[in-house]
């Protein structure tokens, strides 16, 4: 990316920040018929079960899975700065891409923190990642080069605007959450702008080993990531009976769900620099059902 490009990123972003404590309309309280998630994205819909819930278990059941989104949302944008503060230290501090990151990083804080406060709204309590997740996440941060971790964390940000792009779109959602995912789809529009920039640079050196690696890191964030949306432990707070067979069921049905109406622009995205090949074709069919 060209520094005058950068620098007309840094001067939007200091003219025109946006507040999540103006932006978003916290005292706005949810009407009757609000929702929290788009039916499409529950991990219920679409089997018999769900037709057996009441309205309120239904709306129940999405406000329980957004928390869920929105803890993996914070996680993602952990993991985020944690590449960005990596990176940084190998610029010139006067340089237009450290002045840039440092008004990312700060943008990107701040949406942990709104995620953090609607969770907290939604008198939502997430479930925590389990042992695998915290081994997955500890070892991606410490030990992972920079552009590694900047492939895992780009795909959460994919993933992270898809479900944006529903939520924000979906006229029975709860206002606040549709101003949270519409305030975070603005600023990260100006991250993506620089971050492919970033991507051509990585990707382009790259040769076919290099290649399949990123695919790899790509992929097990991905299938990490979406395996902290679905918990048994949600169907017993709802009060569905026999939990245990239901979050079987429920698993099977949101992995296909997911690859129909998520995996779409992740697929595009790994296919534009050559990411499936023989090597890696197989363990995205295998974890993620992707028709790569």
């Amino acid at each position: 990316m060209q520094a005058e490009e950068i620098e007309r990123l840094i001067k939007i972003s200091k003219e025109r920040p946006l507040m999540p404590e103006t932006y978003v309309p916290w005292h706005e309280m949810p009407a009757a018929d609000d929702l929290y998630l788009p039916e499409v994205l529950t991990s219920l819909q679409g089997l018999p079960v769900y037709d057996t819930l009441t309205q309120q278990q239904k709306t129940d059941l999405g406000r329980h899975e957004v928390v869920q989104v929105l803890y993996s949302y914070g996680w993602g944008e952990a993991m985020f700065c944690v590449f960005m503060s990596k990176f940084i230290l190998e610029l010139p501090p006067d340089s237009p891409e450290h002045r840039f990151l440092i008004r990312e990083i700060i943008e990107e804080y701040r949406h942990q923190e709104m995620f953090a406060q609607t969770i907290t709204l939604l008198q939502g309590q997430p479930l925590k990642q389990t042992p695998m997740h915290r081994f997955s996440g500890h070892v991606s941060t410490k030990y992972l080069p920079a552009d590694y971790l900047f492939m895992g964390s780009l795909s959460v940000e994919l993933i992270t605007d898809m479900y944006g792009n529903y939520s924000r779109r979906a006229p029975e959602i709860y206002n606040v959450l549709r101003k949270v995912f519409e305030l975070h789809n603005i600023e990260e529009g100006r991250h993506i702008h620089f971050t492919k920039g970033l991507l051509e640079r990585y990707t382009a050196k790259a040769g076919y080993i290099k290649k399949t690696l990123y695919s790899f890191v790509i992929l097990m964030n991905i299938y990490f990531v979406r395996t902290m949306y679905v918990r048994k432990e949600i169907y017993e707070r709802i009060g569905v009976p026999n939990p245990d067979a239901v979050y079987k069921d429920a698993a099977k049905n949101f992995r296909d769900k997911f690859t129909q109406n998520c995996l779409g622009l992740i697929i595009e995205f790994v296919d534009s620099w050559g990411g499936f090949n023989t090597a890696t074709r197989w363990a995205w069919r295998l974890l993620l059902k992707a028709k790569v």
